[in-house]
């Protein structure tokens, strides 16, 4: 995309060094650094089992690690769960939008999209609803509001997530492959909201498949292979002449349909 979007000078939002994590003798994520930006949206791609959506539950403190250092926007979290004021902190200021869409089924969209603001930030029903329209309009549901989740599509459904992700005001947005759970029709109306999104000057890290969306949107490409950091650059260095030989192999293998 462009790196005319980040905020230049200011302290990066996400910081991890010798990350490593471990789910019993499996070694999923291994010295993993990497530095996000305000404003920046990095793209995370490998094979399945690679470790990508493990990286990003780290970041908001869903999954446990066990050695290294997280920060996230100036909130530490350390090894194996500790520090939970940080952790109260990190997951208020955080959005993330996952594969299944996770919404109440007894809940109205509105209804979906205004618990969170009143019951973590305390907002009065007049601001959360005024909040939660603005953010259905925004991602293109507005007229939905009233429906019930089984009522609407996977792609509504998803972008419903998505407001009420957007509606804690978060200064960072975590997606793990949010569009897998949809049928083909339906992943561009997700795509295009959170294209909108980036546009906007969202910080964003996004798990995903779609090759073309991750080109696109981009700041910066990350491949991950067998839990390391194989590669990362620009979306035109990493597609087009990607240096290391997984990161050929990985491509040649998704790209070539």
């Amino acid at each position: 995309m462009t790196q005319d979007r980040q905020a230049s000078g200011s302290p990066p939002i996400v910081h991890l060094s010798k990350l490593n994590k471990h789910y019993g003798e499996l070694h999923v994520l291994k010295d993993i650094d990497l530095t996000v930006t305000p404003g920046e949206v990095v793209v995370i791609i490998g094979a399945s089992g690679s470790g990508k959506s493990t990286l990003i539950r780290c970041v908001n403190g869903l999954e446990e690690f066990q050695q290294g250092e997280l920060e996230v926007d100036g909130n530490t979290l350390l090894p194996n769960g500790k520090a939970t004021k940080a952790l109260q902190k990190i997951r208020t200021e955080v959005g993330m939008v996952f594969q299944q869409f996770n919404l109440f089924p007894h809940l109205s969209v509105l209804d979906n999209v205004v618990l969170a603001p009143m019951k973590v930030r305390g907002w009065d029903r007049d601001r959360a609803e005024a909040t939660a329209q603005r953010l259905l309009a925004r991602v293109g549901i507005g007229d939905q509001a009233g429906k019930y989740p089984s009522q609407l599509s996977g792609g509504q459904q998803q972008r419903v997530a998505l407001a009420r992700a957007l509606a804690m005001e978060p200064r960072l947005m975590l997606f793990d492959e949010p569009t897998s759970a949809l049928d083909p029709e339906m992943i561009g109306e997700v795509l295009d909201a959170m294209r909108e999104l980036a546009n906007e000057g969202m910080t964003m890290m996004i798990v995903t498949h779609e090759m073309g969306f991750a080109r696109e949107v981009a700041d910066r490409v990350i491949f991950i292979d067998k839990g390391r950091i194989a590669e990362q650059g620009r979306p035109e260095q990493i597609f087009d002449s990607p240096q290391q030989a997984p990161t050929q192999s990985f491509l040649s293998r998704v790209l070539k349909h």
